[in-house]
């Protein structure tokens, strides 16, 4: 996609109009941020804005933010990378899993192509489903509201818990998310999706027609099925997709596997 290209595939998808957006810790911040944003969208580089923008943008949210949430393609994280630092910027690969990030001073935004515990991965449908929206003086790409839930339904330990951006979203976005598409990209981790909606439910009871009947009884269904089925002999701890730190000692003490290794089997 070159940059003259660029106008005509915004143009394509929809534009929301954004409730709000964050706040920023100073000027020199803001400032950085909206120069970023211009570079980024003056490349041919496809990207998204995440993370908090996004937020504000779906809800009205406002809250600071410190930091700026660019997810792109695995392959394009290290395009962006090397872009910003051929034009004067620091650049650092914090986890070639996932993550890298651009730095001006004490200022950075992130660069991410996947999740941190592997679950999740950026791909071209993220794109194809995103929103335009003017930001910071510039018309960006914005993650689509199925995929910012998507993006934080693992993001639970005792330092961070995104499960209130979640149900905010459902509450102020319910009618732009393909619920289908929610469900696909969680079907192995049915459960976890399950989870939020409860959440949803519980937080919000008058408001629980905001998500879709036949999406809750397939998953009550799977719930049934699976309780008529034996409990696996592997003993397995997915815990560590939510936090490596606090189901540590499940891996290390307690015979549990991960999502992948071997761990003991149940005595029964």
């Amino acid at each position: 996609m070159a940059n003259d290209e660029l106008p005509g595939v915004l143009a394509s998808l929809p534009a929301i109009d954004a409730k709000a957006e964050p706040t920023l810790k100073s000027a020199e911040a803001e400032a950085f941020y909206t120069r970023a944003i211009r570079e980024l969208a003056a490349t041919d580089i496809p990207f998204l804005v995440a993370g908090t923008y996004a937020v504000s943008a779906y809800t009205g949210v406002v809250r600071q933010t410190k930091d700026l949430d660019i997810f792109c393609k695995a392959g394009d994280c290290p395009r962006i990378l090397a872009y910003f630092k051929e034009i004067g910027y620091a650049v650092e690969i914090e986890d070639d899993r996932w993550l890298g990030k651009v730095f001006e001073g004490a200022h950075f935004f992130d660069v991410i192509f996947a999740s941190a515990n592997g679950t999740m991965r950026v791909e071209d449908q993220w794109l194809e489903h995103a929103r335009q929206v003017e930001l910071l003086g510039s018309r960006v790409r914005i993650i689509g509201p199925t995929e910012l839930i998507w993006s934080k339904c693992f993001i639970q330990d005792r330092g961070r818990h995104d499960g209130a951006d979640i149900a905010h979203t459902i509450l102020r976005a319910n009618d732009q998310i393909d619920w289908q598409r929610l469900l696909s990209y969680l079907d192995v981790h049915w459960e976890v999706l399950l989870m939020q909606l409860l959440n949803f439910r519980w937080i919000y009871p008058s408001e629980r027609d905001h998500i879709p009947d036949w999406l809750i009884d397939d998953l009550l269904d799977r719930l049934a099925r699976q309780r008529q089925l034996p409990s696996p002999r592997m003993k397995i701890c997915r815990g560590r997709l939510l936090s490596p730190v606090d189901y540590e000692i499940d891996l290390k003490e307690w015979g549990f596997a991960g999502v992948g290794g071997v761990g003991e089997f149940r005595d029964d």
